[in-house]
């Protein structure tokens, strides 16, 4: 099967199975080199992000540890994934990522670097901001909610309802060579704190009292801020 099928059987099947609302999607580039960053709540975070309704190119970054799972390997070679070892420093899966950015695709990371079983933002891990320096891509946060019980949801025939919530694009600014860690750390905290600023509290984990959070919240009038809305 080829990715093009898989689309569009996956986003039938989201619209008939699933309630999936896109909010201000006019945040996410409708074309060129994009890091999408996510909260990571449940497999259903990557069919969600596949069918985003303005771009039919994203793809992701998927851990190998998934390869055990034949459904879920299969969809993710089909959709082009890439495969990420978190448990080493997979620099292949890095440049893998990188070149498929310079082609222009959109790029779908979970900063956290694994699912969260609370709901709760984790803490952030650098690889998203590294990525995004390297390739000069801006960065467009999102926060899912609702994808962490929809599998369940769909194995008692109900239909889940599921959210992906896009914030403003931002770039991040150079690293300084002697204050690299220190560096790195900010812009780490800037793209979970603007995933956060895009999720209802109860989804803000470590990052709820964080003070960029608090600023950034303060910046666009309070709490979730939704502009428009899309239906599958």
């Amino acid at each position: 099967m080829k990715r093009p099928t898989l689309h569009s059987i996956i986003r039938f099947l989201m619209r008939v199975l699933t309630d999936t609302e896109y909010r201000n999607l006019e945040y996410l580039p409708s074309s060129g080199p994009v890091i999408i960053a996510t909260n990571h709540l449940s497999r259903m975070d990557i069919p969600l992000l596949f069918v985003t309704p303005t771009r039919n190119d994203v793809t992701a970054l998927v851990t190998t540890k998934y390869k055990s799972y034949p459904l879920i390997r299969w969809f993710s070679d089909t959709a082009e994934a890439i495969w990420l070892d978190r448990d080493t420093a997979d620099f292949g899966a890095f440049r893998s990522a990188a070149a498929e950015l310079k082609k222009g695709r959109a790029m779908g990371i979970s900063p956290e670097g694994t699912r969260s079983n609370t709901g709760g933002l984790l803490p952030g891990k650098p690889g998203t901001v590294l990525l995004a320096l390297r390739t000069g891509a801006p960065i467009v946060p999102v926060g899912l909610t609702g994808t962490e019980n929809a599998s369940a949801i769909l194995l008692r025939l109900g239909r889940p309802k599921m959210t992906a919530t896009f914030g403003p694009p931002f770039e991040i600014p150079p690293i300084g060579k002697d204050t690299r860690e220190e560096d790195l750390q900010r812009a780490t905290d800037e793209v979970m704190c603007r995933i956060a600023a895009c999720l209802p509290p109860a989804y803000r984990g470590v990052y709820a009292d964080h003070p960029r959070l608090q600023e950034i919240l303060a910046e666009q009038g309070g709490d979730v801020r939704v502009i428009s809305s899309r239906k599958l």
